[in-house]
């Protein structure tokens, strides 16, 4: 009989003194343990990332079956566990954002029956991504016996879990979604800059004979942020929260209003566009609609996470509502606006009216509150990398620095790039084409590798390369385009 073959595995150090006084995982009892300080994650309670270490613990191989005893869900330590109702609204919290007002220009790059279809298409695609994404981590979780993983905890695990050739790259795996994550989140902080400013800008040129462009006003609006996101504590920021989300609410509905009055015949407007423009519809909608970074942490808080996926499941129903929503104003409001229709459809609002004045201000506000929360997540995942290297006596003060460092160069680049359509599309194609459907599809690869394999004829296989191959051609399509429009831009040809 050949000795197990020992392979490291990632799990919570909160359950190990469990385990060695004979709880949870009595089978690891007496193995060799290595705890990895260096995790650059945050907790899952924050973001997909998570601070659980690395540990040496049992076999490698093997699928739900040899671990049947053990259910992760009994041994998770939540504190206050989220029903199936609380996980479905801050689902739709997390996938409802600024995106929405940003379909009617995704429909412009696409056609009004096109985009109709391909808003499903690529709606459907993302969630089946995310229940990918999430079985893999409840086979990962019996298989290991881990009660709850993170996004990048996933990605590592099913790296080690995979074929040999993949296992060296299970700490980069673990880096480029930690990477992508900041880079998304930080991303959106740039849109939600140039969308405050570019909404304040067309309401105060109204009112004032001298006129300061989008740049001046995102300096303007970044000098104010540059205070608010020092502070450190979330529950300080949840005031902000509840304000933020009543503006946007009444805003959208207000924008509704707007929106179905008048509205011309369909035939008026273009079903289909050419397809140089499809790159820049398929990066607006997957920016959109993609909730990848927050379904992770969603799922580990839920008092029945195996309520979270399946059929019907919170996923299921939180999604399709997102997904039914974004295609209505995306279809009516390129309906509405046809050729005209602006990177947000508050843009599209007379100038002149009060009531349309006064939507754009709310929205604006409700995007500046968000920023501060946006801001949270990626600077708690960058300073969990840099804290132990600092010496004690300056943290504080560094802490305070990467912050300040971290909205600077978020107004930076705002200012820099202050066209919001290919602003968007880019961060959709770069980041969450990998997030979203890249990354899913290459940990089921690895989790199926050798138990219960790829199926007749292999059908996982040929289905994650299709998945991976779309997301490629997403990345780098969805990419060019978006440099084109801002080369167009800087040029003058736009």
């Amino acid at each position: 009989m050949q000795p197990e073959e020992k392979i490291p595995t990632v799990v919570s150090s909160g359950y190990d003194s469990e385990k060695t006084q004979g709880g949870r995982n009595n089978a690891s009892i007496g193995q060799p343990k290595f705890i990895r300080s260096d995790m650059a994650d945050v907790p899952v309670q924050q973001a997909a990332g998570s601070t659980l270490p690395l540990v040496i613990t049992r076999k490698k191989g093997g699928g739900d079956s040899d671990d049947g005893n053990y259910n992760p869900f009994e041994h998770r330590k939540v504190e206050h566990p989220t029903s199936d109702l609380e996980t479905f609204v801050h689902l739709l919290k997390g996938s409802l954002g600024s995106g929405i007002l940003a379909m009617p220009m995704a429909f412009s790059h696409a056609g009004l029956w096109f985009g109709l279809v391909a808003t499903f298409a690529v709606g459907t695609l993302c969630t089946y991504c995310v229940h990918v994404l999430v079985k893999c981590a409840h086979i990962l979780c019996r298989r290991r016996k881990i009660p709850m993983m993170g996004f990048a905890d996933v990605a590592e695990q099913a790296f080690l879990d995979g074929p040999p050739a993949l296992n060296r790259w299970s700490r980069f795996i673990r880096f480029m979604v930690n990477t992508f994550l900041v880079l998304d989140l930080l991303g959106c902080c740039c849109i939600y800059l140039v969308f405050v400013a570019t909404n304040v800008e067309q309401v105060v040129s109204v009112y004032l004979e001298t006129v300061l462009s989008v740049r001046v006003w995102i300096m303007i609006v970044t000098v104010p942020l540059i205070f608010m996101c020092l502070v450190r504590n979330l529950k300080f920021l949840t005031p902000f929260s509840m304000i933020a989300n009543i503006l946007m609410f009444v805003g959208i509905v207000i924008t509704f209003i707007y929106m179905f009055t008048d509205l011309p015949a369909p035939s008026e407007r273009p079903g289909l566009v050419a397809v140089s423009e499809w790159p820049l519809f398929f990066g607006t909608v997957i920016f959109a609609l993609e909730g990848i970074g927050v379904v992770m942490s969603l799922e580990n808080d839920m008092r029945n996470p195996t309520h979270f996926i399946g059929c019907p499941s919170v996923l299921n129903f939180g999604m399709g509502l997102v997904i039914a929503l974004y295609t209505l104003v995306g279809f009516f409001g390129f309906l509405k606006y046809g050729p005209d229709t602006e990177a947000s459809i508050t843009l599209n609002l007379p100038v002149e009216d009060k009531l349309a004045q006064s939507v754009k201000l709310m929205i604006a506000i409700a995007i500046f509150f968000t920023f501060t929360l946006q801001f949270y997540v990626p600077v708690s995942i960058l300073w969990k990398g840099l804290e132990h290297k600092i010496r004690p006596e300056r943290q504080n003060i560094s802490e305070y620095g990467l912050r300040v460092a971290l909205v600077v160069l978020c107004g930076g680049i705002a200012v820099a790039l202050p066209n919001l359509g290919p602003f968007i599309s880019l961060i959709g194609a770069v980041c969450l084409s990998t997030l979203g459907m890249i990354v899913p599809a290459t940990i089921e690869l690895a989790v199926y590798h050798e138990d219960p394999g790829y199926g007749r004829f292999n059908w996982r296989l040929w289905k994650n390369s299709g998945l991976i191959l779309f997301g490629v051609v997403g990345f780098v399509a969805g990419t060019y385009v978006s440099i084109i429009e801002f080369h167009a831009e800087f040029s003058g040809g736009h």
